[in-house]
Parts: C-alpha cells; sequence; structure tokens
C-alpha cells in the first residue's frame, strides 16, 4: 500500500503570492481601489513604434561583407556612384546583391524630384553632379516604371580567390 505522508503546511497560505499573468505584483499598485482600472494597461507602459510591434528580427538580416558597419556604408555608397557614373560595374555578387537595394532607392528618390529628395541623395552619392544629371534624366527614363532598375548578370569567377563575380547595370 502506498503511504501519504501529512505535510502540516499544506493548508497554510501559500509563502509567495500567486502570479497570474501580467497582473501587477507591486504592493503599492495592487492597493488601488479596483474600480479606477480596468486591466493591466494602467501599471506597464506599452512600446509601440507607430504600428506593429516585433520581437524579434527574423528575415531581417543585412549583408555584412565582412566589414564593420562604417566601412560596409562606404563601400556601398562608392560602389553605388560608381554605377551610377558608368551605368554598368564588374564587383562580387554579393556586394552587387547589397548594393542594389541602395541604387533602387537612389532613382527611387530622383522620380520624385523634390528638393527634399536631392537633399537626401546628395547625402548618400559622393558626387555632386551625379546627383544633378540623375535627378535631370530619371523620369524619361524610368517614368513609367515602378522598381527592378538594376540587373546583375553572373560572369566567370574571379581568379584570384575564385569569387563569384558579376556585371550590375541600370535597365
Amino acid at each position: 500500500m502506498p503511504c501519504r505522508l501529512r505535510v502540516p503546511w499544506a493548508n497554510s497560505k501559500p509563502l509567495l503570492p500567486s502570479f497570474s499573468g501580467l497582473a501587477a505584483l507591486c504592493p503599492l499598485l495592487s492597493s488601488l481601489p479596483s474600480g479606477e482600472t480596468s486591466g493591466f494597461e494602467h501599471h506597464f507602459k506599452i512600446i509601440d513604434n507607430g504600428g506593429r510591434v516585433f520581437a524579434m528580427r527574423h528575415g531581417k538580416r543585412v549583408p555584412k561583407l565582412n566589414r564593420p558597419p562604417d566601412q560596409r556604408r562606404a563601400l556601398l555608397r562608392g560602389l553605388t556612384t560608381q554605377l551610377l557614373k558608368h551605368g554598368r560595374i564588374k564587383t562580387t555578387q554579393a556586394r552587387a546583391k547589397a548594393m542594389r537595394k541602395y541604387v533602387e532607392k537612389m532613382i527611387t528618390l530622383a522620380k520624385d524630384g523634390s528638393l527634399h529628395k536631392r537633399r537626401q541623395a546628395l547625402g548618400f552619392i559622393y558626387e555632386k553632379q551625379i546627383v544633378h544629371a540623375l535627378f535631370a534624366e530619371v523620369q524619361d527614363r524610368y517614368g513609367e516604371r515602378n522598381g527592378g532598375y538594376t540587373r546583375i548578370l553572373r560572369t566567370f569567377p574571379r581568379r584570384g580567390d575564385n569569387a563569384p563575380m558579376a556585371y550590375i547595370e541600370l535597365v
């Protein structure tokens, strides 16, 4: 027969108060009259970024390109400037895929054509003349196009380290 032990404190008051969800455990907050509050929202501050609340960054990875953030930004700015200057450049596939986002953003800014967008482009692109030329000709070239301003063409790997290379060009 199984033996049951009687614990003397089994029927006594629990040592810790029970925790039910997001109920406040602070005695100062829980001593308020129950008519003044309708739930936990008065005791806790809700953090909201204007729309959705994101907990984790799933799928938000940026290509690191084996560089710290300041060098990576400078590299992408330089590549974007060179692509807008020459129309077609040869670089690695990883750099081309990372740069595509910024080139398309600059063209989208130029399609708007406002002074604020021009100043944003001047803050990113290194050469002032390229920005002025971009804002002058983008309406004729990409006026009816809704994205997809660049094309990436794969080519042979680089001879020294066998890195996959690609041409990136404006459509």
